[in-house]
């Protein structure tokens, strides 16, 4: 049996007019049949987002700025990012545009600093990415010169490997995963449990991480930004849902499906249950030929963004990367592009407009 909760397969049949989307695999089944067919999501609060400026992209300048980021939204928020019954807690990097264009190692050290600063051991805050050979390429993995991690003492759990997912937990859609047999071969090998061939039902399956909400009391998106051709941006929904399970490459090349697969799977209650925070730093991000990494169409800005809304930060970033194509002759993203940002809110994940959240501008 499939499910996911019954108000976000109804949206998804008016999102797609009852097209190519269906249910998520979880576990509860009576529960959500349980659930009136026409209950919608319970609307989002608007959550605030904090826009600190940095001197500089020193590790000393990220670290006093994340704790300070930190320290703002526990206390406005009342929120302690302290250690729970599990004591673990995840941090999902970006890695997949490949080398100049992944989260930022002082970024990733500030967090883990703050992190250990609230009580949590080194062994215990550990590192997701998807894929082996770009976290090699990018150095969150040791180059086999060296054989040195950036990260001694934090597990780095590599997605693709297979080991990290459940076979109960999956999300369950039509588009088979031979859609691109070259870029998913991988793919199907996990979703078919290490067969050389796949079943139609393991075809449609694309399984989730399950270390971030299964394993840790809560989780850190820590994306990086670009365009997409498909999806109109890359970013905090889209590295916390489509980089983040199994075969998902062919919701990269459908764009009647992708949109509502991001919003879909951002809106997992057991997901977003543990999802704490977006922190994003601007040191670096593409506005147009993403999401491969282009240096002619990247931006730098001394700043760090963070909302426990990824549609606001998306929507902020969107703004950002428009401005940056206006400027050198492109088109901007328009609204059917990045139509995904309005399935995630349908669906409850946040909120599309920034003039709705507050903002807390710290640092210089």
């Amino acid at each position: 049996m499939t499910f996911l909760s019954v108000r976000i397969l109804c949206l998804s049949a008016v999102l797609l007019a009852g097209a190519l989307s269906l249910p998520l695999a979880l576990r509860a089944v009576e529960k959500a049949a349980a659930k009136p067919a026409a209950e919608k999501p319970a609307p989002a609060p608007h959550q605030p987002v904090w826009d600190y400026t940095l001197p500089d992209f020193s590790d000393a300048a990220y670290r006093y700025a994340v704790e300070q980021m930190l320290q703002d939204f526990e206390h406005r928020t009342g929120r302690k990012l302290v250690p729970g019954a599990k004591k673990k807690v995840g941090l999902k990097i970006y890695t997949d545009s490949g080398p100049g264009l992944a989260t930022p190692f002082p970024l990733v050290r500030a967090v883990i600093a703050s992190l250990e600063a609230r009580g949590y051991k080194t062994g215990d805050i550990f590192l997701v990415g998807l894929n082996a050979l770009r976290l090699r390429l990018t150095g969150f993995l040791p180059s086999f010169a060296t054989g040195e991690m950036p990260f001694p003492g934090h597990p780095l759990y590599v997605l693709e490997s297979g080991k990290f997912y459940d076979p109960t937990w999956f999300y369950d859609s039509p588009l088979p995963s031979r859609f691109d047999p070259i870029t998913n071969e991988r793919a199907v090998e996990v979703a078919a449990g290490g067969k050389n061939t796949t079943t139609t039902e393991e075809d449609r399956k694309s399984f989730l991480a399950t270390p971030l909400f299964i394993d840790a009391d809560f989780w850190i998106n820590l994306p990086v930004y670009t365009d997409h051709p498909v999806l109109g941006i890359n970013g905090a929904l889209v590295n916390a849902t489509l980089w983040n399970a199994s075969n998902t490459f062919r919701f990269f090349k459908s764009p009647a499906t992708a949109p509502a697969a991001v919003a879909e799977m951002a809106a997992i209650p057991e997901l977003r249950e543990g999802w704490a925070l977006n922190l994003v730093s601007l040191q670096l991000y593409q506005f147009i030929g993403g999401p491969y990494f282009n240096s002619l169409y990247t931006v730098s800005e001394p700043r760090l963004l963070m909302s426990a809304d990824p549609v606001v930060l998306d929507s902020i970033m969107l703004d950002r990367l428009n401005a940056a194509r206006k400027r050198t002759g492109f088109d901007p993203v328009d609204n059917e592009e990045a139509r995904m940002l309005d399935f995630a809110e349908q669906l409850g994940v946040g909120y599309r407009d920034p003039a709705k959240s507050p903002v807390f501008k710290l640092g210089r």
